[in-house]
């Protein structure tokens, strides 16, 4: 038997929701903030002390960086749903195997992705037209960063675990340690080592596996059901089937959205250097808003999961107005607040008045109205909590993604301006959040009724609630 260790762990099951649900966000909120601030300072410190070309070519890697680990990232939502799941059904056994199934695909995939990217990264770079000054740069920079991947995605399932039982503290823990050690590392082997773009690569890399050993080895200290054993990790075939069955879809959909920013920051390309200057200014301080909201996405992807395990309806339905309750007040707060300040923001990033403008500009269309799409990503992690990952990923992919591409080739097209491309945003949120609320309603009478009519069944096998 396991023992619990109880302030690890959440019980999502019983008693007050509102209070719970801010517990396990803001850490998860914490985490991604301070990813985004280590992340900063890579930048700063090649920007600053190795030259524009050095800048240029780590900063050309990022989007085929994320583009190629959004799959696997995915990976690790389902790892998180299927854990959460049955950790509310109360069926160990099955943890033990998601956890021992996620954590060996995590590591093949991250071996299997590294060799991948250090042997195409030159091949990669000229694809995307890396600029001849800079892709010699870019490609040691990136097969120093993809000899990093088995930590990364180590990292991303052993947090997804980790959550699955409340735990959002401990994985930021992590996240500190490692990037403290990341950011000495950068000023370490650029200014003594004078290691250039080699330098940076290497810190993070370094980082990667800290956060990646510090999460391993939390989880084999453990002594509850998630408890790693080395020994045991064996891929089971039925739990690989769910995780991917949920995972893919979610990944497929970070993919694609990858693709079709990719389009539209084509467009901004188009209206020259002091309008993508603007954008790229905006475009960073967005994504602290976005992360923040992110939070409660994964927030009731969790409760929802193990409260729809465990058989608890309402507290699924309570959980979903909680989270878009917090997420509405985050994405207005942060927004209008990044709006109002943004003048003093964008500043951070470029000094010229025309960029600055610009920058407000595009804050003005996505930042204030950003709490449409915490809603959307919100409505989706209810769906994937209940198991339901294709559709929320079709929808998502058409009204999204889909109606974006359209808009530029259409109504773009009639009045080329920045304003144009920017209001595209909000509108192909709410078009999108609204199907997920319809399909949500459908969904929750069809997985509710299953619920009701197998709560007398009782197993160690596949729980009838388990829905792929």
């Amino acid at each position: 038997m396991f023992r619990t260790k109880a302030r690890h762990q959440l019980d999502m099951c019983h008693g007050s929701l509102a209070d719970k649900i801010l517990m396990f966000a803001l850490p998860l909120m914490a985490s991604s903030m301070l990813q985004l601030l280590f992340n900063a300072a890579d930048v700063i410190v090649v920007g600053r002390f190795s030259g524009k070309e050095s800048l240029a070519a780590v900063g050309s890697t990022t989007s085929l960086i994320n583009l190629l680990i959004a799959l696997f990232v995915g990976l690790s939502v389902g790892a998180n749903v299927v854990v959460a799941r049955n950790l509310g059904g109360q069926r160990p056994k099955i943890v033990s195997r998601a956890v021992h199934t996620a954590v060996l695909t995590a590591l093949v995939c991250g071996v299997i992705l590294g060799i991948f990217g250090f042997v195409m990264a030159h091949q990669l770079l000229v694809w995307m037209s890396s600029p001849p000054d800079v892709i010699n740069l870019s490609t040691i920079y990136l097969r120093i960063y993809f000899l990093g991947m088995p930590a990364t995605l180590a990292y991303n399932f052993g947090a997804a675990i980790l959550r699955a039982q409340g735990d959002t503290k401990r994985p930021l823990y992590y996240l500190i340690v490692a990037g403290i050690v990341n950011v000495v590392l950068n000023l370490f082997t650029v200014l003594v080592l004078h290691m250039d773009v080699a330098g940076v690569a290497s810190a993070t890399t370094i980082s990667q596996y800290i956060s990646a050993g510090l999460v391993l080895r939390c989880l084999t200290k453990e002594e509850s059901a998630i408890r790693l054993d080395p020994k045991k990790l064996k891929i089971d075939k039925v739990i690989l089937g769910q995780i991917l069955s949920i995972g893919l879809p979610a990944g497929f959909q970070g993919i694609v959205f990858s693709l079709s920013n990719v389009l539209i920051q084509s467009s901004i390309n188009s209206f020259g250097s002091t309008v993508v200057a603007g954008s790229a200014a905006s475009n960073n301080i967005e994504n602290f808003v976005y992360q923040a909201m992110n939070a409660f996405y994964q927030t009731n992807l969790t409760f929802t999961g193990q409260n729809y395990g465990a058989g608890e309806c309402k507290r699924v339905d309570k959980t979903l107005l909680y989270c878009q309750a917090f997420v509405i007040i985050t994405g207005l707060v942060l927004g209008n607040l990044a709006f109002l300040f943004g003048h003093t923001l964008v500043s951070i990033y470029n000094s010229d008045e025309a960029v600055i403008q610009q920058g407000i500009i595009r804050l003005g269309y996505i930042c204030r109205t950003y709490a449409l799409g915490g809603i959307m990503d919100t409505m989706v992690g209810s769906l994937r909590g209940l198991g339901y990952s294709v559709v929320p990923m079709l929808v998502s992919l058409v009204g999204a993604c889909g109606f974006r591409i359209v808009w530029i080739f259409t109504i773009f097209q009639m009045d080329r301006t920045p304003e144009n491309l920017y209001i595209s945003y909000p509108i192909s949120w709410a078009i999108t959040g609204a199907i997920h609320v319809l399909y949500f309603l459908y969904v929750r009478k069809k997985a509710f009724a299953l619920v009701r009519a197998n709560s007398h069944v009782e197993s160690e096998g596949r729980h009838p609630t388990a829905k792929a």
